[in-house]
């Protein structure tokens, strides 16, 4: 990586272009452009990331096997309908460091994060508590607070532990997690937390949160919208209970995509977990005898609803596609770099208002960087954003920039950084 005595310029971002052996998988989505016809710089994948450009051959198949077999798709498609979402299984399961058997790809995030709730959220006596983020992202925030009523009946705010940084900073310790967690040890039923946080981009160390709280006695999940496609994730060995996510961010799905589930081996046989049951969660070997007796599938698959959305999964499909091509060490590999000459940049234009507040540890991050910009206001964004940057602003004061590893190149990452400069300026 460059180091702070080298002058950024454009020829040093494009020989690293030249060097990238990812650089070609860019060609392979679609990139909007400005009103004169030049690609945008794009550093939204946090938010919703770009189209593949195989995404309408593989919707147009289902609407072309709809329309020429009609019911009959289920079975006689070119990819039947009935097992789609089988296709789906080992490609995630690979994202997310899972085997096939805790996986599967179905509804939407929160909806996924209530049904797992019903089943790993069981307050009992003293341990009837939730921890989370007290800056979590609002709807796992709304999900917990529901939950809590629910079983409840009002008074939530008594049964929540937040945790919050330190007094002047940012991020949260892990050691701070873990001290929190061993106080509350016999009070604790459920750790939920985000695997990234989505305001300050932290990574969180999922492994040793797992273990505190196990060792409490509590139940561990994680909600990993902002982490699944972003950083390497080893779900199955970190022995993570439940996790949920997303796939219209950094997995490319296209917006509202349908979202994925992991629950953990261990609970594959667990057919006593309480669970809010649909038919595609039936054993499909009688799920056609029509019964009226609920007969869980094995491992995550039980924990299904309805038949899926053929069109969303052949979204999801396209961009998995590239994920399998590229590999998620290899892209992890690019995104250390990306990111980290973004944060090089940002420290060569020498502007004492610049305060990243992401973690400055590449370990405990992903591709964004939130930048904070002392004395100003939402009008720098609004100035990066008429000068072609697609970037993403969270109230009250930060901008989240997220170069992606699979279509942002060195190249968008300096133009960027020469745009910020020009705008403080001026």
């Amino acid at each position: 990586m460059p180091q702070n005595h080298f002058e950024p310029t454009l020829s040093f971002a494009e020989n690293l272009d030249r060097e990238d052996a990812l650089a070609a998988f860019r060609d392979r989505f679609h990139i909007p452009k400005t009103a004169d016809g030049a690609d945008v710089l794009y550093f939204t994948g946090n938010s919703l990331g770009l189209q593949p450009k195989r995404t309408r051959e593989f919707i147009e198949q289902e609407l072309k096997d709809w329309e020429t077999l009609g019911v009959e798709g289920h079975f006689a498609a070119k990819h039947p309908w009935m097992p789609y979402h089988e296709l789906l299984t080992a490609p995630m399961a690979a994202v997310v460091g899972a085997r096939p058997v805790e996986v599967v790809v179905m509804n939407s995030l929160t909806v996924n994060l209530h049904l797992l709730m019903v089943s790993f959220y069981r307050p009992a006596g003293r341990r009837n508590k939730i921890v989370i983020e007290k800056g979590a992202f609002p709807s796992d925030q709304y999900a917990v607070k529901s939950q809590l009523e629910f079983h409840r009946q009002g008074g939530a705010a008594d049964f929540l532990i937040e945790l919050a940084p330190r007094a002047g900073e940012n991020c949260l310790r892990t050691e701070d997690i873990e001290q929190t967690i061993a106080d509350h040890a016999g009070e604790i039923a459920l750790v939920l937390l985000g695997g990234v946080n989505y305001y300050t981009g932290q990574a969180f160390e999922m492994e040793r949160i797992a273990q505190a709280g196990h060792a409490a006695g509590a139940v561990v999940g994680f909600d990993l919208a902002h982490a699944a496609g972003n950083i390497p994730l080893d779900l199955h060995d970190w022995d993570v209970d439940f996790a949920a996510w997303c796939s219209y961010k950094y997995l490319n799905s296209g917006p509202g995509g349908i979202a994925g589930v992991f629950v953990h081996e261990r609970h594959a046989d667990r057919f006593d977990l309480p669970r809010f049951a649909g038919w595609w969660g039936h054993d499909q070997r009688t799920r056609f005898l029509m019964d009226d007796r609920f007969v869980p599938m094995r491992g995550a698959e039980g924990w299904q609803l309805s038949n899926p959305p053929i069109f969303q999964m052949a979204a999801l499909r396209a961009s998995l596609e590239l994920f399998a091509e590229a590999g998620m060490p290899r892209l992890r590999e690019k995104s250390l770099k990306l990111t980290g000459y973004l944060e090089f940049l940002l420290g060569a234009i020498r502007d004492d208002r610049i305060e990243v507040i992401t973690p400055s540890d590449p370990s405990s991050r992903g591709c964004q960087l939130s930048i904070r910009v002392k004395n100003s206001d939402k009008s720098l964004f609004e100035t990066l954003t008429k000068k072609g940057v697609v970037a993403d602003w969270r109230e009250p004061d930060v901008i989240r920039v997220a170069p992606v590893p699979l279509y942002n190149s060195f190249r968008d990452v300096w133009k960027f950084a020469e745009i910020l400069r020009e705008s403080l300026e001026s």
